[in-house]
């Protein structure tokens, strides 16, 4: 280790490459007896479920707007006919019911973790009752699989949500076509500014607009059903049946765009935790399904009496004088189906920081009475960036929609891959229904994923090559982490060992303050310190801090401390998710460790590591070194994290190889 200028000794921190839910885990039963183990939100339900239809909905919400135009006039163009619009209407109407209600309202939603959904809250689920089995590497590939398709649906969503309503415009006047991609732009940039906001407040705000427009959904559709009644036929399966037996290649080829009117139903899992299961299924029950399939319906029956309505039959149903305030609700609707998978990314981005394959990044909390409810700024502003280069580079929601859905039906395809272990191995439910189930979803989804994979010519390696590029972040990282860890471990020392082999070392004045991710081993910067200034001081402070899914901690509870003897003591600082960490502040009340804590005559040790690539080392390829590396330097500072005084913190380093 080499001296630095201005006297400060750098180190790369042991506890760094946790991330910060990681290192923070919640506190101790014996402290804090208020935890529960879910944080499912504290607000009315009709308050929830307003927010969840301004959320969570809108994605699947606004499918209405392209899902059957797609279908007609997609990459695979049909004849408006009877068979072909019952058939298409029956495929839609099913595909909500199995995969909407039943696999995910009714089966899993059911499988959460705390209260969380999505594919990283699934894994976790399932690695704490499969841990150490041969499956579990399997799943581990699985979730993080998931998750890297679950960004691409997030960047894909508002950019066709918002151009497709948009470009409603052109159905008004044609003359307004120039403005579209300007003003698709300005709304999403304006919707990505107003996340940091919190995701209730948003949801409080969008919930009354989704409102009016799910009543215009079924207001259309009630009109138009009105004219030809015998639409409500199309709840038979037997028309999807006669589609495929009638022209099996053509209705395959079609389910690729069929499946647009389900892309959302990944987002509801996801998005469970800011506003809980109950809130999320019964507002699909109640409202969401019935408004979609009777303006779905609607749609059908204009296309029965006009054919040509095919060009924009969502527009078309309403008539003229409706339709610019059509376009303005759509387009107001549209804007909110992007908030649910920002919401759902923020989320995902949180479990992948907690199950250690993302670095910690900086995250608010935006409600006190729902720790779900988040704002990452790096992730908000990076989904921005990503969504503008696909509006402009695609230019029309026809273009994007080729790309559009393959990223989806493989986080589905994933997702019942996972509940299937989960069902048979955790759960354990009866072998013959375990079986029905598991196969029926699994038929859904393989069919729905065969068809999407024609998509990938017209646009779908978009999606699944933003999924590699993540999977490989996501790897890299819990690679190197381990790595990591299995070489500290070797070094690592208990605290009593510790205290009685360095009985003899030198005292001096003042309190020195160790953070340290652990409560059982000692941080790698006091071993460092003693080892290069051979000097200790008279009082050691080894500080842990951990943050509780509570929103607050009493004072009271805030501190443990434990004596070890020799002048050595344990200090955990307990948090909840809504307080702000400020160790000073926290240690100031310290009163039982001889003398008064005096910050002016203590002083701060942080521990830094520096990665060192080498070639000579077989943990992994070079280039996957230096990205970890990367990774590494990019997350969050812990002395602005922790709050700490410039001028008290003494940083010690050290390399390593990984």
């Amino acid at each position: 280790m080499r001296q630095l200028p201005n006297s400060t000794w750098k180190l790369y921190a042991v506890g760094r490459h946790k991330t910060r839910m990681e290192k923070f885990q919640t506190a101790p039963d014996a402290a804090l007896d208020s935890v529960a183990p879910h944080h499912n939100p504290k607000e009315k339900l009709v308050v929830l479920m307003l927010g969840a239809i301004g959320v969570v909905y809108g994605d699947i919400g606004t499918s209405p707007l392209y899902a059957l135009k797609e279908s007609f006039i997609g990459p695979h163009p049909m004849n408006v006919n009877q068979l072909h619009v019952f058939g298409v209407l029956s495929l839609i109407f099913w595909s909500l019911m199995l995969i909407v209600t039943v696999k995910y309202v009714f089966v899993a939603m059911r499988a959460d973790n705390r209260g969380e959904g999505g594919s990283f809250a699934l894994l976790a689920l399932m690695t704490r009752h499969l841990s150490g089995s041969k499956w579990s590497p399997v799943l581990i590939m699985l979730g993080v699989l998931a998750a890297s398709l679950f960004y691409g649906d997030a960047m894909l969503t508002p950019a066709i949500s918002v151009l497709s309503a948009v470009e409603g415009l052109t159905v008004v006047e044609a003359r307004l076509e120039p403005l579209v991609l300007p003003i698709a732009v300005i709304v999403l940039v304006g919707l990505f500014l107003i996340q940091s906001k919190g995701t209730a407040r948003v949801g409080a705000l969008f919930g009354p607009i989704v409102l009016i427009y799910f009543a215009t959904l079924a207001a259309l559709g009630i009109v138009n059903i009105a004219n030809h009644p015998e639409i409500i036929g199309i709840l038979n399966p037997v028309w999807a049946a006669e589609f495929f037996v009638y022209d099996p290649k053509l209705a395959f080829l079609a389910m690729g765009s069929v499946f647009l009117a389900v892309t959302g139903a990944e987002t509801l899992y996801a998005d469970m935790g800011h506003f809980g299961r109950k809130a999320v299924g019964i507002s699909w029950l109640t409202l969401v399904y019935p408004c979609l399939m009777l303006n779905y319906m609607g749609q059908g029956a204009l296309l029965l009496e006009t054919p040509s309505a095919v060009e924009n039959p969502f527009f078309l149903m309403a008539p003229e004088w409706a339709r610019l305030p059509l376009v303005i609700i759509a387009t107001l609707a549209t804007i909110i189906a992007s908030q649910a998978v920002i919401s759902g990314a923020f989320s995902v981005t949180q479990q992948a920081m907690q199950l250690g394959f993302l670095p910690r990044m900086r995250t608010l909390h935006t409600s006190a009475k729902a720790v779900g409810q988040i704002y990452i700024p790096m992730i908000n502003w990076g989904l921005l960036l990503m969504v503008l280069l696909l509006v402009l580079g695609f230019g029309q929601s026809t273009r994007l929609a080729s790309a559009y859905g393959i990223s989806v039906i493989g986080t589905m395809l994933i997702t019942t891959l996972m509940l299937a272990f989960l069902i048979f191995k955790v759960w354990r439910w009866n072998r013959l229904l375990a079986t029905l189930t598991v196969g029926l979803f699994l038929l859904v989804d393989g069919i729905y994923f065969a068809s999407n994979i024609t998509k990938i010519p017209d646009g779908g390696w978009v999606p699944l090559a933003v999924a590699a590029t993540l999977f490989t972040v996501l790897t890299t990282w819990a690679k190197g982490r381990k790595l990591m860890r299995d070489q500290l471990a070797e070094s690592a020392m208990p605290l009593q060992v510790f205290i009685n082999s360095a009985a003899s070392a030198h005292r001096i004045q003042n309190t020195a303050v160790f953070m340290s991710a652990s409560q059982d081993s000692i941080p790698s910067a006091l071993l460092h310190n003693l080892k290069h200034n051979q000097v200790m001081h008279e009082r050691v402070l080894i500080v842990t801090v951990k943050v509780a899914e509570i929103p607050y901690v009493d004072q009271e509870k805030r501190l443990e401390v434990h004596d070890a003897g020799k002048g050595f003591y344990r200090v955990v600082v307990n948090y909840g998710f809504m307080d702000e960490v400020d160790i000073p502040q926290a240690l100031a009340g310290l009163s039982n460790i001889g003398e008064p804590f005096n910050i002016m005559t203590t002083s701060f040790f942080l521990g830094r590591q520096k990665f060192i690539v080498s070639k000579n080392h077989a943990g992994m390829a070079v280039w996957r070194e230096h990205l970890f590396a990367w990774m590494m330097k990019s997350s969050e500072s812990a002395m602005e994290y922790f709050k700490l005084p410039v001028n008290r913190v003494v940083e010690l380093g050290s390399q390593m190889h990984i």
